[in-house]
């Protein structure tokens, strides 16, 4: 039995922002090392232990690691948006909103889904979201937040052999 592919669909102008959003995570997990105080790494890398110097042990032992594994996952969202991701010169050209289909292996799948849960969390802390329905739909804020919902929710969905 062959693993099927994924199959998803955004306008240009969608790849071009996602592009943007996860080169922007790329570019936190890189500096992350001289940055450790930031909450939106701590979220990413959590504690796994409650005690203070244990969690601090495997923190030590595990943070690069993880750290690595979403780089390595980004750049593999980002390798397979290159192709769609580019923008017109013209920002009024109709091509902005042109469909383009972008065709993922299980392995590629797997990296969009956890960069895409990545920066999804890097935002909520960002935006002080705690819980799942903790924010209000309607204000602009969380747009991104909540489209990257949408997409995760969709991932899965195809991942799970559902749609």
């Amino acid at each position: 039995m062959t693993a099927r592919s994924i199959v998803l669909e955004l306008t240009r102008l969608e790849a071009a922002h996602l592009a943007a959003l996860v080169t922007q995570f790329a570019e936190l997990v890189d500096g992350a090392a001289s940055d450790g105080d930031d909450p939106a790494i701590a979220r990413l890398v959590p504690d796994a232990y409650d005690d203070v110097e244990s969690a601090a042990e495997f923190r030590r032992l595990t943070e690069a690691d993880l750290l690595d594994r979403r780089r390595d996952d980004a750049a593999v969202v980002l390798a397979t948006l290159s192709d769609t991701a580019e923008l017109p010169d013209d920002l009024d050209d109709p091509a902005l909103l042109e469909v383009v289909t972008i065709e993922l292996t299980p392995s590629e799948a797997g990296s969009w889904l956890r960069t895409l849960a990545a920066v999804r969390l890097v935002l909520a802390t960002r935006l002080g979201v705690v819980h799942a329905d903790g924010h209000d739909a309607g204000d602009p804020r969380f747009g991104i937040y909540d489209w990257l919902g949408y997409r995760l929710d969709g991932l899965v969905t195809a991942m799970d052999g559902d749609a």
